[in-house]
């Protein structure tokens, strides 16, 4: 493949496209496919290595760069780190149709073993064995994103395969309490996660919410959340069922 001077080689190879469009121009930059959606997740990763060459580009086809200029408009800097934070968090990241089923196959493995992990065959009792659910998966065509985390699947995929196999979930509801300087980033979490069923906005801005996820991802979302939140986060468990 062929590489771009730069502030840092431009590696074409094993890389893809971030993009966003707003204040009427195209910015894209070269990332690494698997790094770039763990930051887009929120996890904590060195943008540095994130990026596959330190420049942004109007028209990456033509090697054509974003002018600082524009970059400022846009951007309010022209940071090449932070602005390629934003592009990534707000952008879309443009997979090939090969990292793309990578990503889906990854995605399906894990789903598969939250599913013999966190459901029963109500007929049993007892967990369907992990070929079984991959072949009700395939008889579903059930849907897997592969942005997604594998846990905030999970309800979607278990009522896809509803029709395929017998198949129960636990489910419990939480309600929880956030301060307000942690709701921006809260919030997304909860609706990603489960089923929103309640929401209060309190005067000081803090947000009381209930609801309804997976028993099986309880402890991962409560972990995240009290990252997010420094253990700073209420919650109570109103029932489970």
């Amino acid at each position: 493949m062929s590489e771009i001077r730069g502030e840092k080689w431009v590696r074409l190879e094993n890389a893809i496209i971030a993009r966003l469009e707003t204040h009427g121009t195209r910015f894209e930059i070269i990332v690494d496919p698997k790094l770039a959606w763990e930051l887009k997740e929120g996890k904590d990763v060195d943008i540095r290595e994130v990026l596959k060459g330190y420049i942004v580009f109007e028209d990456l086809k033509h090697g054509k760069r974003a002018s600082e200029e524009k970059l400022r408009e846009a951007f309010g800097t022209d940071d090449i780190f932070e602005i390629s934070k934003i592009i990534i968090k707000k952008g879309q990241l443009q997979l090939t149709a090969e990292q793309r089923r990578k990503m889906i196959e990854e995605k399906k493995k894990r789903i598969i073993d939250l599913v013999s992990k966190y459901c029963i065959n109500p007929q049993t009792g007892l967990p369907h064995p992990p070929a079984r659910i991959e072949k009700a998966l395939e008889e579903a065509k059930a849907a897997i994103d592969p942005f997604k985390d594998p846990e905030t699947q999970l309800k979607d995929i278990v009522k896809a395969l509803q029709p395929i196999i017998p198949i129960r979930m636990e489910m419990v509801t939480l309600k929880i309490r956030v301060p307000a300087v942690y709701t921006g980033k809260v919030y997304g979490l909860i609706v990603n996660t489960g089923n929103l069923l309640e929401e209060r906005w309190l005067a000081d801005g803090s947000l009381e919410a209930q609801i309804e996820l997976p028993a099986g991802v309880k402890v991962d979302f409560l972990e995240k959340i009290n990252k997010i939140t420094k253990g700073q986060t209420r919650v109570e468990v109103v029932k489970k069922f």
